[in-house]
């Protein structure tokens, strides 16, 4: 009887989201480990906030660069690279003796994690057809807020056997073993995967010639993807909140043992799992039916933000351990419904600078990670409450809600090319995705 085996499409998404999902275990299973350590290295919030913020500095800048080299040596070589960076500074992290041992580690596994992003959202330009983009997207993202909410779960219970070190010995294994599987089975060209059918191939985007580029163009593209950029930041800010505050908010608003506060942390993650499925499926769907990428991109987007904001209003009016269950998980599936679309975005705007129009929206978006952490650790110190942390939260997600009409995903952007015949046995980009210059 002959094997069922996955389609050679699917198996490399199946890879992406593993990927997505072990490097999300590994930047916020911190998080709960710091129950445990802070106390055994005394540190306090503002020095947590910098712990927990100091993956993004070089996260941020590697967003831009990775982006860049994934577009010019391929996701392949790019994220190999970008594994054994992370897997050693996962590893690291549990030979940490204190405040400084600790940021130099998550230093470390930012520049590791940075291009990862935007490396695989380059490969899934090449692997996914254009109207299955926000649902990849919203899939392999999915498998990022699996990881969230497994982490918990996860490192209390290596603890619980071991201690808090032996939990980053482990994840540091799994990413080395990640490295081994990509390296052995991805190819960057589809055509070029032993697996790989017709039909597959038919249906993916044709490959394209890398473009020979006018100076400027990257300043361009980076204006053009400026408020997509914006209403990223907005979206990280509270992500960004709950991956590194959630175990702690439970434990101390509500005097909850670590335990406890661990699976209230897995709840509210749980829910963005679900929140990435349904925002990648409805924009892909709203595409399909009305043709309209506006409507499918920055009005869902507007939609899902704005009932992010009003989740969090009973957080701060009720203060009870299920209530703030319930409503911070509402706001965690509605704030990652924005994910389907979002990283669509670059996809639809730039095709084949996708690493790069990705990397731009991510990097810069992504700088609420360091801002995020860091403000709501001074105003808890300052203040001894949440309330302010959620006010504030609510005012952001006012603002993202207002750029998001700013965004552009139907024009797409054309850079300005020295002349680069296409190959001759393949159409050119141009005659296949016909754009328009609107910058």
């Amino acid at each position: 009887m002959k094997r069922l085996q996955p389609k050679a499409t699917t198996w490399v998404l199946l890879m992406l989201c593993l990927m997505y999902f072990i490097t999300y275990v590994d930047r916020v299973n911190i998080s709960t480990a710091a129950g445990q350590f802070k106390s055994e290295l005394g540190l306090s919030n503002t020095q947590l906030g910098f712990i927990f913020s100091a993956f993004a500095y070089p996260y941020v800048l590697f967003q831009f660069i990775g982006g860049w080299v994934s577009d010019r040596f391929g996701a392949k070589r790019t994220l190999i690279a970008c594994a054994f960076i992370w897997a050693v500074a996962t590893t690291l992290t549990g030979f940490a003796g204190g405040f400084a041992t600790l940021v130099a580690a998550r230093l470390l596994l930012g520049l590791g994690e940075g291009a990862t992003f935007p490396a695989s959202t380059s490969a899934m330009a090449s692997w996914v057809r254009k109207d299955k983009r926000g649902m990849a997207q919203g899939i392999t993202h999915s498998s990022a807020r699996l990881g969230n909410a497994v982490a918990p779960m996860l490192v209390l219970a290596i603890m619980t056997a071991f201690d808090w070190r032996f939990s980053f010995y482990l994840l540091g294994a799994l990413s080395f073993g990640w490295l081994v599987l990509w390296y052995v089975t991805y190819t960057e060209k589809p055509a070029d995967h032993p697996r790989i059918t017709a039909d597959e191939i038919n249906s993916l985007p044709p490959p394209t010639v890398r473009p020979v580029e006018m100076p400027g163009t990257w300043a361009r593209l980076y204006r053009r993807l400026l408020p997509v950029s914006g209403v990223y930041f907005c979206y990280n800010w509270i992500l960004w909140l709950m991956l590194d505050w959630m175990p702690l908010y439970f434990m101390h608003s509500f005097h909850l043992n670590i335990k406890k506060a661990v699976i209230f942390t897995s709840g509210v993650f749980v829910a963005g799992v679900f929140g990435d499925l349904v925002g990648g499926l409805i924009s892909d769907k709203l595409l399909r039916r009305t043709g309209n990428l506006k409507l499918a991109r920055s009005y869902l987007v507007a939609f899902c933000m704005t009932l992010t904001g009003l989740s969090l209003i009973p957080v701060v009016l009720i203060h009870d351990p299920m209530y703030s269950l319930i409503f911070l998980a509402a706001a965690m599936f509605f704030n990652e419904m924005n994910i389907g679309p979002m990283w669509a975005i670059p996809m639809d705007v730039a095709y084949d600078r996708s690493g790069t129009a990705s990397g731009i929206m991510s990097g810069t978006g992504f700088t609420a990670a360091i801002v995020s952490p860091v403000v709501a650790g001074y105003l808890i110190d300052r203040l001894g409450n949440w309330n302010v942390t959620f006010l504030l939260s609510i005012a952001v997600m006012a603002c993202g809600v207002l750029m998001t009409f700013l965004m552009k995903p139907d024009a797409p952007f054309v850079a300005r090319l020295k002349q680069a015949a296409p190959s001759p046995e393949l159409p050119g980009r141009d005659a296949v995705f016909p754009l328009v210059d609107k910058n």
